[in-house]
C-alpha cells in the first residue's frame, strides 16, 4: 500500500499494489513546495507514516499530537480565530531521504508534517495549510483505518 500526494492536483490517491484504488481532495501548504524548517511549505519526496494518532477520536482537536479535550464546533473556532486547528486524527510523517527530507533543516519529521483533519469550512482541492496535508475529516478517519503505520507516502 502506497498514499501519492499530488501538489498540482491537491488529491492524495491511495495505491494497493501499484492501483489506484481511491482518491481524496486534499489541501496542501498555501506557500507553496519546500522542505525548509520554518519555510511552512509542504515537503516533497518519499515519506513513510511514522505515526498513527488518535484512533477513535470523534471530531477531537490536537495540539503538540495531544487531544485538548475540546470537540471542535463554531463557537470554539470564533473564540479562537488565528488557530491552526489539527481535527479527528494524525499520520505523522517522517522523510525517507537524507539531506532532502530527512535530518539537518529539512527533516520532516522535526517540522511536524501531517495528514490531518481540517474543520468542514476549510475548502479542499486548494492550497491554504502551513505546510501540513489536510483533509476532510470523514475522508481523514476512513484513511486512517485503511493505512498501517510504515505505509509509504510519495508528494510530488
Amino acid at each position: 500500500m502506497t498514499l501519492r500526494v499530488s501538489l498540482a492536483t491537491q488529491t492524495l490517491a491511495l495505491l494497493r499494489a501499484g492501483v489506484v484504488t481511491k482518491t481524496y481532495s486534499v489541501s496542501t501548504s498555501k506557500h507553496g513546495a519546500g522542505e525548509l524548517q520554518g519555510s511552512f511549505k509542504t515537503p516533497r519526496g518519499r515519506h513513510v507514516v511514522r505515526a498513527k494518532i488518535g484512533a477513535g477520536a470523534p471530531n477531537a482537536v490536537f495540539r503538540g499530537r495531544r487531544l485538548t479535550g475540546e470537540i471542535y464546533s463554531e463557537e470554539l473556532r470564533r473564540a479562537n480565530p488565528d488557530r491552526d486547528w489539527i481535527l479527528t486524527r494524525i499520520l505523522w510523517l517522517s522523510g525517507k531521504e537524507i539531506g532532502k527530507n530527512r535530518l539537518g533543516s529539512v527533516d520532516t519529521m522535526r517540522r511536524y508534517i501531517y495528514i490531518h483533519g481540517a474543520p468542514d469550512s476549510e475548502p479542499m482541492g486548494v492550497p491554504g495549510s502551513i505546510g501540513c496535508i489536510r483533509m476532510a475529516n470523514g475522508d481523514l478517519a476512513e484513511l486512517f483505518d485503511l493505512v498501517p503505520a510504515g505505509t509509504v507516502v510519495d508528494i510530488a
